[in-house]
């Protein structure tokens, strides 16, 4: 009779996590390969836009490899450009949020409006709104203060009141931290030819201010971002990503309007979730956005990221249990240290973490040109640590803390 000792069964637990951690990290390198080579490959319009625009059409950031531009003989395509209504949740905005917000009035696109959903008379974001009317004229800009209340999620409520002046049938959905370039209208919503497509989303890189929100947001492109790559790749896209949603007025009409997302801390998740199971299409557009970070202290980091985690965790609890499988870095370590640092040890480490830092530089560095991903290369073993702690403290509790609010969180993820 075998007997197995207690350390044996951890050994061989933490074994096969490292496996799969293995594994993982090495379907995300092809999903990451498969998906933006199709998307070079195909979105010929996009390439040779940029390149008759003589060059990639991306602010420079200094030291960061540029995309890796595998089409060479890119030829014309037709571009639509259907009027869009830009819709822009803000609340208690300040000075700093205005190059941001600027950013979507210098758009080169015919025709669109911004409209700012506004909860409070009394909110400083009126004025800085009001400097951007006065800073760019010619643009079609205002905004709506109206305390009107669909549900316990205040952003929802602020774009639901400001799709009530929309003219146009194309809404695009963007959070006030979130800085575009010039042809991002134009790029966004050319997957809306397709009319099967009712929703589009794209992914986006960090712009951080300090050591800290570096820190916070180095996991971005170097974790959550190939994670969304690899469901892609398996599932299908069934959501959305909140630094762009762009969806069809119909289609959010037919899944009920922004009620049917007011009571969700998730409300980007479920504008992809919703329309995926009314049977539309949801794309992962390869355009790249920038999210602007500037936390400066480790008790918003904790709240921040407990906060999306718990929102994770009750949206999509069986995804959620399963993030165990892609913590390569802290189980391998566990192993390595478990077995004495014997050869086996050693060999699994040394495997799972180069795969894990080659997912991480063909991901955020290589595609997504993240600057934050370049400069702190060397501490994504630390983030995932951090990482892994915080995933293990959300599993206990049901409340976040949101603009100085307490949540709590249903067992469906609903807030009260």
């Amino acid at each position: 009779m075998v007997y197995i000792t207690p350390d044996g069964m951890i050994a061989g637990l933490l074994l096969l996590l490292c496996i799969t951690a293995i594994s993982y990290y090495g379907f995300a390198i092809y999903a990451s390969i498969e998906f933006f080579s199709h998307s070079n490959h195909s979105t010929l319009w996009q390439l040779s836009r940029r390149l008759r625009q003589g060059g990639w059409g991306l602010r420079p950031q200094p030291g960061v490899p540029p995309l890796h531009p595998v089409l060479t003989n890119p030829s014309l395509a037709i571009e639509c450009h259907p009027p869009v209504s830009i819709l822009k949740p803000v609340c208690c905005l300040s000075s700093d949020d205005y190059n941001n917000l600027a950013s979507f009035c210098n758009q080169d696109y015919p025709t669109y409006e911004i409209i700012f959903g506004i909860q409070d008379a009394q909110d400083s974001s009126i004025a800085v709104v009001k400097q951007l009317i006065d800073d760019f004229p010619t643009r079609d800009i205002r905004f709506v203060v109206s305390d009107r209340i669909l549900g316990s999620n205040l952003k929802v409520n602020n774009l639901a009141n400001a799709a009530i002046e929309a003219k146009y049938d194309v809404l695009v959905l963007a959070d006030s931290d979130i800085y575009v370039e010039p042809d991002y209208l134009t790029q966004i919503v050319q997957p809306l030819q397709n009319p099967e497509v009712g929703v589009v989303t794209c992914m986006y890189r960090s712009r951080t201010e300090g050591w800290l929100s570096a820190f916070e947001a180095l996991s971005i492109s170097t974790e959550f971002l190939p994670s969304v790559l690899v469901a892609r790749k398996l599932e299908g896209m069934s959501f959305a990503l909140g630094a762009t949603i762009v969806i069809k007025k119909a289609v959010l009409d037919a899944i009920g309007g922004f009620a049917s997302v007011a009571n969700y801390l998730g409300d980007d998740f479920r504008l992809g979730y919703l329309p995926a199971q009314a049977g539309y299409q949801v794309v992962l557009s390869a355009h790249v956005v920038d999210h602007v970070m500037s936390t400066t202290r480790w008790r918003d980091v904790i709240h921040h990221q407990t906060r999306w985690n718990r929102n994770n965790r009750f949206a999509r609890p069986g995804g959620y249990l399963g993030l165990i499988f892609t913590y390569g870095v802290v189980t391998s370590s566990l192993l390595c240290l478990l077995l004495h640092g014997s050869w086996l040890g050693w060999t699994i480490l040394g495997v799972t973490w180069s795969l894990r830092l080659v997912m991480a530089w063909m991901v955020g560095i290589q595609y997504l040109r993240d600057p934050v991903a370049l400069n702190c290369f060397w501490l994504i073993p630390l983030r995932d640590v951090f990482s892994f702690a915080l995933w293990c403290y959300s599993f206990w509790g049901d409340t976040v803390e949101w603009r100085g609010r307490r949540l709590k969180l249903t067992k469906n993820g609903e807030l009260i």
